[in-house]
């Protein structure tokens, strides 16, 4: 077999894969991509679909680096060519350059290191704050967020963190604090440093809000994606004294060399170093090679990107049930507002199966924009894992009412759906404490309301208003708390539902609650 190295990666790497295969390197060798039956690449190398098409021998490709964007992962998927990425290679090497940048804002080095080459001995100007005994706040705990953490603690900090997506146990065996909300850690922390996810919901995390309830004086560290943070706030809180000094490694576009804040004297910028070690790049090329290596002969292919589908023994019964257990995932974690633990329980025929297909889409759906790692059939499990999310799985062949039922239930938020019709159509049949018979949507809005005349209007004057459609909806009293006539409402759209009218309509008289969810 033959194997082509187009971009630069580590000795290491290309070493473990002349053991195996015979190695070109270079991206020349591109032009005839169809004599090889493996790739490695890092973030030069585009693998469109017309470079799959003539790849007639491909059946590996692996990504030096932890995203996929430049390969066409579901055109590389439909010709059977695994896609692998190097997803751990950069999370220590992040970790030192967080704290590195936090030493640095703390005792400020960049500065007095410019003032004392410049010709001034400025000893007095410079004087800096010790790390230990303050407090570090820490928004996105997975994996870099936890190595962080433990970095940190060696300084003697007291470690602050939030993240809905990791459980309670984790957070006790490493020590930190768990804050229910970010509110909570910008109370209390003396430096705050995110590892969010970029989602449209984490955009401008810490925005003029998120500065304003932050304590006088804090230091704040991006080394995440530059888009958590919006730029022209932290102009003003650095402006007004809120906040004492910035260190930030990642901006809203890149390359970049002019920016408001680049020329004011306490804050600290990288251009995007938070990767950039030889380790790092070695480590990422020797993980590719691992995975190129493993597909080609046989082996386990641990943190490929895309699988093969369900097999076909299994297909015909477990397939259809992907999608609803994915929606399930999402929707049990939207209404929940969180994941310490994960509870799904299978039901009438499907339960005769193996269900662990079925697991997977559940954790795909709850934890897909929730994690600083893309997310994906192969990770799921132990992204859940080394997050302390408890997964537990019941089966019991019998099901009331329905031929197959699945239920999820996280952080007591049960929600349950099922398939009916010849084409298999997901239909949601509970959800916030009632039941239901709903063909899901790709946009759903849901409210808790005290019963009355009325009500449903509203909510369709409301969209109706906005520009949001409405597909079907289905309403009724919650079975729980029937003495005080609350009821509930589920509304599909054709459409986004924005967080704001949920949330008007929530403030109104007479509603308790209001969320969206788009799956």
């Amino acid at each position: 077999m033959k194997v082509l190295v187009a971009e630069k990666i580590g000795d290491s790497g290309v070493e473990l894969l002349r053991r195996h295969f015979e190695v070109d390197e270079g991206a020349e060798h591109l032009e005839h991509i169809e004599d090889y039956d493996g790739l490695i690449i890092r973030s030069a190398t585009k693998v469109t679909a017309e470079v799959l098409a003539k790849a007639t021998n491909l059946k590996a490709i692996g990504r030096a680096g932890v995203g996929v964007d430049n390969v066409d992962v579901p055109e590389a998927t439909k010709r059977g060519i695994v896609v692998a990425n190097a997803p751990q290679s950069n999370v220590v090497t992040a970790a030192e350059h967080t704290m590195a940048l936090l030493l640095a804002l703390a005792r400020n080095i960049p500065q007095a290191h410019a003032s004392l080459t410049g010709g001034k001995w400025e000893r007095s100007k410079f004087s800096g704050v010790e790390l230990m005994d303050k407090t570090l706040g820490i928004l996105g705990f997975g994996r870099i967020g936890q190595l962080v953490a433990h970095r940190a603690q060696g300084f003697g900090m007291r470690v602050v963190a939030y993240d809905p997506f990791v459980g309670a146990d984790r957070y006790r065996e490493l020590g930190v604090e768990q804050a229910a909300t970010s509110d909570e850690v910008y109370a209390v922390a003396d430096f705050i440093t995110v590892h969010l996810p970029k989602t449209p919901e984490t955009e401008n995390w810490l925005n003029a809000d998120a500065f304003a309830k932050m304590k006088d004086g804090v230091r704040v560290l991006n080394v995440a994606r530059g888009p958590l943070v919006d730029d022209e706030a932290l102009q003003a809180a650095l402006d007004s004294g809120k906040v004492a000094g910035a260190a930030l490694d990642v901006f809203r576009t890149e390359p970049i060399t002019e920016h408001p804040l680049f020329g004011y004297p306490n804050v600290i910028v990288t251009p995007h170093l938070g990767a950039s070690t030889a380790e790092a790049t070695d480590r990422a090329g020797y993980q590719a090679a691992e995975q190129v290596v493993a597909a080609l002969t046989g082996g386990s292919v641990t943190t490929a990107v895309n699988v093969p589908a369900v097999a076909a023994e299994d297909l015909e019964v477990l397939g259809p049930f992907l999608p609803l257990c994915r929606a399930l995932g999402r929707i049990a974690v939207g209404l929940s507002g969180g994941l310490g633990g994960l509870n799904i329980e299978y039901l009438g025929r499907v339960a005769e199966r193996d269900v662990r297909p079925l697991t997977v889409a559940v954790l795909l759906g709850a934890l897909s924009g929730h994690t600083e790692d893309e997310v994906n059939a192969v990770n799921a499990p132990a992204i859940a894992a080394e997050r302390g999310i408890e997964v537990v799985e019941s089966k019991r062949t019998h099901a009331r009412d329905f031929a197959d039922l699945v239920r999820v239930t996280v952080n007591g938020t049960r929600v349950a759906g099922t398939l009916l019709g010849r084409r298999n159509r997901p239909h949601l049949l509970e959800a916030v404490g009632q039941r239901f018979n709903l063909e899901l949507q790709d946009h759903l809005a849901f409210f808790r309301y005290i019963d009355q005349p009325g009500m449903i209007g509203r909510v369709g004057t409301c969209f109706g208003e906005h520009g949001v459609n409405i597909v079907s909806a289905a309403v009724g009293l919650d079975p729980e708390t029937a003495d005080t006539k609350a009821a509930v409402m589920v509304v599909t759209t054709d459409g986004p539902v924005p967080q704001e009218i949920v949330d008007q309509i929530a403030a109104s008289d007479g509603f308790v609650s209001g969320t969206a969810v788009s799956l």
